[in-house]
């Protein structure tokens, strides 16, 4: 899903930088204002961003000139809380952006909307409604699984049709969204019972761990 330079038209680049740095700093702004950047919030954040980077590091190829692999942003937003989430995905993003050329320099504002915004908050919004109203062990693995399931599902949706939007691609829309949407609904199966699992495991050994439940 990491999406290289030249796949995107500068128009597309430059949309998704301005959408991503405005969501970025509305989330540092309410980070702030709730005080989550204490030491120890900033340490599991640390820790996670790390956990999810390796995780990231594995691509498989998918047809039309993309690739396929796990990204963790509903996982980050169960366990952190939407806000500091979308920094732990950033920071990994751009780590593997400016280090290991994985994902281009003008299309990290992509990468970013689609890992770091909308499967962050797509995956916290199912579990928060799946757990409102009761927090059980049940409901918890369910909305972690939903919530993994479809977030990284409606990312590949969106990187589809980025990719797919852009003259400078040589693939249209409808070759692009079903290929991305397919595959990421298949994977996401994989990464919503990953994510049930490692929620689950937490909440019941470490409860104080999860930072949107506080």
């Amino acid at each position: 899903m990491h999406i290289p330079d030249g796949f995107l038209d500068p128009i597309m680049c430059g949309v998704t930088y301005v959408i991503s740095v405005a969501c970025l700093g509305y989330a540092y702004t309410v980070a702030s204002r709730r005080h989550l950047w204490t030491a120890e919030n900033i340490s599991l954040l640390s820790c996670l961003s790390a956990a999810i980077f390796a995780a990231q590091m594995l691509n498989w190829p998918l047809p039309g000139g993309t690739s396929l692999h796990f990204v963790g942003g509903a996982l980050a937003a169960i366990l952190l809380g939407v806000w500091l989430a979308m920094f732990a995905i950033f920071l990994v993003l751009l780590v593997q952006c400016l280090v290991f050329h994985d994902g281009g320099i003008t299309t990290l504002g992509a990468n970013v909307l689609n890992m770091a915004i909308i499967d962050v908050f797509v995956g916290w919004l199912m579990y928060r409604i799946l757990t409102r109203h009761s927090k059980s062990n049940r409901n918890r693995f369910i909305g972690a699984f939903l919530g993994g399931w479809l977030g990284i599902t409606l990312a590949g949706i969106a990187c589809g049709f980025e990719i797919g939007l852009s003259p400078a691609f040589p693939y249209g829309w409808t070759i692009s969204v079903p290929v991305m949407g397919s595959w990421h609904a298949l994977l996401g199966v994989i990464e919503g019972l990953i994510t049930a699992m490692v929620v689950t495991y937490v909440a019941r050994k470490a409860p104080h761990m999860i930072i949107s439940e506080r």
